[in-house]
């Protein structure tokens, strides 16, 4: 396989010193976590989403959701205090993080955002979370995640 790569994730990731481990596997369009997980010998659980959507005033947000989960955008929205949260389109999204979709990372986009992370993942050992490339995934602890973005915990999974 390819040489890992370095990318606008991995530089904030070493610049915060959070340990990780480097996951390259073979892409597959449209195969989202199912596939990532597959080709890693993972609990799909594990692997958590980055999901890029706006509220009702076109405001951007991130949110991290467990691989096998759906986000109850309704009930995020009345946690986030917003009327309603709708997820971006694939070029929106891109835009908004500077990442292709199916290769967002929370770490290192381009705009600022408000990150949202389904409270049960920091009660995980491990993750394996997008490092800002299509095929590429970076295993660590949930509680760096927890340091180096801060996200507001919710309850949201749904399905």
């Amino acid at each position: 396989m390819s040489k890992t790569p370095v990318t606008q994730a991995i530089r904030v990731l070493r610049q915060q010193q959070v340990s990780y481990s480097e996951h390259l596997y073979k892409y597959e369009e449209k195969g989202g976590t199912r596939v990532s997980a597959r080709e890693l010998g993972v609990d799909e659980h594990c692997v958590i989403k980055t999901l890029i959507m706006e509220d009702e005033q076109k405001k951007p947000l991130i949110v991290l959701m467990h691989g096998d989960c759906e986000v109850g955008t309704g009930m995020l929205a009345k946690q986030a205090g917003v009327k309603k949260i709708t997820p971006c389109d694939a070029k929106t999204a891109d835009r908004h993080s500077g990442y292709q979709v199916g290769g967002t990372s929370p770490f290192g986009t381009r705009a600022a955002m408000p990150v949202y992370m389904e409270a049960s993942i920091a009660e995980l050992e491990k993750i394996y979370i997008n490092g800002g490339k299509r095929g590429f995934l970076l295993g660590m602890s949930p509680q760096d995640v927890l340091r180096v973005l801060q996200p507001q915990l919710v309850h949201a999974a749904a399905g």
